[in-house]
């Protein structure tokens, strides 16, 4: 079993690893309060090549797969700029049109993905059906050649700063007449399509929304794939591509926030020439943090290998432990940052207390820890179905 990377994402990690640190977390606090984007980092990010790393050679990417990508959300988290926009475009948009759309499809959205150009977001989420696709209310019917969508959709990530929104609606089988998933290429400047900013007690340059569909009329290769039999297969093959990078910006997350703790902690003294870090009561809690962190990550390597060996079963799995995982690991590794810098734990000037509100996040979304738990429950241990 080979736990290293190849030379070449040892090269990524490190180019982007150095990136972030140029933009550093005190950046991406400031964009966030000033209601800002981190355009700058983004577009850079692109230029480069990283935010592609997933997409194929032939559409501008960089021909690696969901393991580079990983890589590229943990060490720019690790830097203290989390961009959850890895997650909804590069890593799920561009997985569902790479593996399911049309060539045409591809050809028009993956080059401006790769590099940076063009951002899809994905909306899933309802205000009632939750994430369960088998009780979603927006639903797409025909209209001559035209799709017609109406529903609504709740905690859509990023639609401000987003060209098209890749939708999750159902639309009803001729032959059974029962509902099936279909995705749709939406833009944001549709007519009928209308959002509302949620207001979050989060930390974050990336804005929540509600999203409004009200008979959004849509031309016939919005559709992705050739059929409706692509529904299916797409969605789901969006969904381990999400859990690993959420994962792994969460690994990144308690990376940052345990070294800004190491650092406090190993240069403060308050009693005599020692470190308050040289106390075990300081030291152990963070190390314990770091243990949770590391094992994390790797499941986070074990999942993202899995997934680009096309093993989708064995990789759903992992992944979903992956994001369990690192989900708890990001919140302990805060949440212990603060409590070993004390008071100065609480302020903006020491970039931890900052990020509370997303690491609590990620022990909801994407997936909550209870369904991840119960997917295992029912998957690996052979229970039966709880919900």
């Amino acid at each position: 079993m080979n736990f290293d990377l190849t030379p070449e994402q040892e090269q990524l990690r490190d180019a982007v690893r150095a990136l972030g640190k140029r933009y550093g977390h005190r950046y991406f606090v400031a964009k966030a309060k000033a209601g800002e984007h981190t355009t700058e980092l983004w577009q850079e990010a692109g230029q480069l090549g990283y935010l592609g790393v997933n997409i194929p050679t032939e559409y501008g990417g960089g021909g690696g797969g969901i393991t580079d990508l990983a890589i590229v959300c943990e060490e720019l988290a690790a830097a203290g700029c989390p961009l959850l926009l890895l997650v909804v475009s590069p890593a799920i948009a561009a997985t569902v049109i790479n593996r399911h759309g049309t060539e045409e499809q591809r050809k028009r959205h993956l080059p401006g993905l790769a590099d940076g150009s063009q951002k899809i977001v994905f909306a899933i989420t309802e205000p009632d059906a939750g994430s369960n696709f088998h009780r979603l209310a927006t639903v797409a019917r025909r209209d001559g050649e035209d799709w017609v969508l109406s529903g609504r959709k709740c905690y859509i990530s990023g639609v401000d700063e987003a060209g098209h929104v890749l939708v999750v609606a159902r639309t009803e089988d001729s032959s059974t007449g029962k509902l099936k998933p279909a995705l749709f290429i939406v833009p944001t400047d549709v007519a009928g399509l209308t959002r509302s900013k949620l207001d979050m007690e989060i930390v974050s340059p990336e804005n929540q929304f509600l999203l409004f569909l009200d008979d959004v009329r849509l031309p016939a290769d919005a559709l992705v794939g050739e059929s409706l039999d692509a529904g299916l297969p797409a969605l789901f093959s969006g969904l381990n591509p999400e859990r690993i990078t959420v994962a792994a910006m969460g690994a990144g997350t308690g990376r940052y926030a345990i070294e800004r703790a190491a650092e406090y902690t190993a240069s403060r003294k308050v009693w005599g020439e020692r470190s308050i870090g040289s106390h075990q009561g300081v030291s152990h809690p963070l190390a314990h943090a770091a243990v949770q962190v590391e094992l994390a990550r790797l499941m986070i390597q074990k999942a993202a290998t899995l997934y680009d060996a096309d093993r989708d079963l064995e990789a759903a799995v992992s992944a979903n432990m992956a994001k369990y995982a690192a989900g708890e690991a990001a919140a302990l590794a805060v949440d212990t940052a603060v409590q070993a810098l004390g008071g100065a734990g609480m302020t903006t000037e020491y970039g931890v207390a900052t990020l509370l509100g997303a690491v609590r996040a990620g022990r909801i979304a994407p997936v909550s820890r209870e369904m991840i738990l119960n997917f295992v429950a029912q998957h690996v241990l052979g229970q039966d179905k709880s919900y």
